[in-house]
């Protein structure tokens, strides 16, 4: 944990990046430049078996696209988790900073977006082997 942080002098308080009991688990869906759907639900099937409580999909379209919700992979599998309890986090996508660029935005997923803000909160990561990381 960092003490004494803000935000260019708000929201100060104590930074950390997450519960100390927390474990991280990975999935695979993407290989070089493909992310096929059958690979996306697999991931997506393979962490709510795994009884997750939260993923984060970093996935995200270069352009905006207007899809019926259950006819792309990210919906459906996120979908899936939601009607099991899990939340899920996407990237709104990849084609911005301009307007009508979002193009994941299933209600029952939290669509995040990037800036371009620089900030860092140094901290260290205790891996399940022992080692640790700052």
């Amino acid at each position: 944990m960092v003490s004494s942080v803000s935000l260019e002098g708000y929201a100060s308080g104590t930074a950390r990046g997450g519960v100390p009991s927390a474990r991280i688990a990975i999935y695979k869906a993407c290989w070089g430049k493909v992310c096929s759907d059958c690979d996306i639900l697999a991931a997506f099937d393979a962490a709510i078996a795994d009884g997750v409580d939260v993923l984060s999909v970093s996935i995200g379209l270069t352009q905006p696209t207007l899809f019926n919700y259950f006819q792309f992979s990210i919906n459906i599998g996120s979908f899936h988790a939601m009607q099991r309890g899990v939340f899920t986090s996407n990237a709104a996508g990849n084609s911005g900073p301009v307007p009508v660029t979002m193009s994941v935005y299933a209600p029952w997923l939290l669509s995040v977006a990037a800036s371009t803000f620089g900030r860092k909160f140094a901290t260290k990561v205790k891996l399940g082997n022992g080692v640790i990381y700052e």
